[in-house]
C-alpha cells in the first residue's frame, strides 16, 4: 500500500510563489505515474500536472503551463510542484496522486489514480 503525504500549502498574495511537496511511503517503481490535482470549492477535481517513472513528462494543464513546474527526486521518492505567479483562481485544495502502470493517455483523469494524499490548501488572495 502506497501512502502519499503533501506539505507546503498556505496563503499567499497574487503573483507570489509556493512549493508543494509530496512524499511516498514506498519506493516509486517504473511505470508509476505521480500527479497533482486540485479541487476548488463547488468544482470538480481537475488535473494540474503529472510525471512518469522512470522518465516521461512532466505534463501540464494549459491553465498552469509556464507558471507551474513539477519535478521529482527519485532517490527520496518525492515529487514537487513549484507554483509561480499565483492567481486567485489557483485557490484550491491540491492533491498528490499516484497510479501504477498508467500510460500517457490515462494521466489526465483522477479516476485512474489508485493512491491519494490528504490534500494541501492553497489560497491566493490580495
Amino acid at each position: 500500500q502506497v501512502q502519499l503525504a503533501e506539505s507546503g500549502g498556505g496563503m499567499v498574495q497574487p503573483g507570489d510563489s509556493l512549493r508543494l511537496s509530496c512524499s511516498s511511503s514506498a519506493r516509486i517503481r517504473d511505470r508509476f505515474a505521480m500527479a497533482w490535482f486540485r479541487q476548488a470549492p463547488e468544482k470538480e477535481r481537475e488535473f494540474v500536472a503529472a510525471i512518469m517513472w522512470p522518465t516521461g513528462g512532466p505534463y501540464y494543464d494549459d491553465s498552469v503551463k509556464g507558471r507551474f513546474a513539477m519535478s521529482r527526486d527519485s532517490a527520496k521518492n518525492m515529487v514537487y510542484l513549484q507554483m509561480s505567479n499565483l492567481k486567485p483562481e489557483d485557490t484550491a485544495i491540491y492533491y498528490c496522486a499516484g497510479g501504477p502502470r498508467l500510460i500517457w493517455s490515462s494521466l489526465w483523469s483522477a479516476n485512474n489514480y489508485a493512491y491519494w494524499g490528504q490534500g494541501a490548501q492553497v489560497t491566493v488572495s490580495p
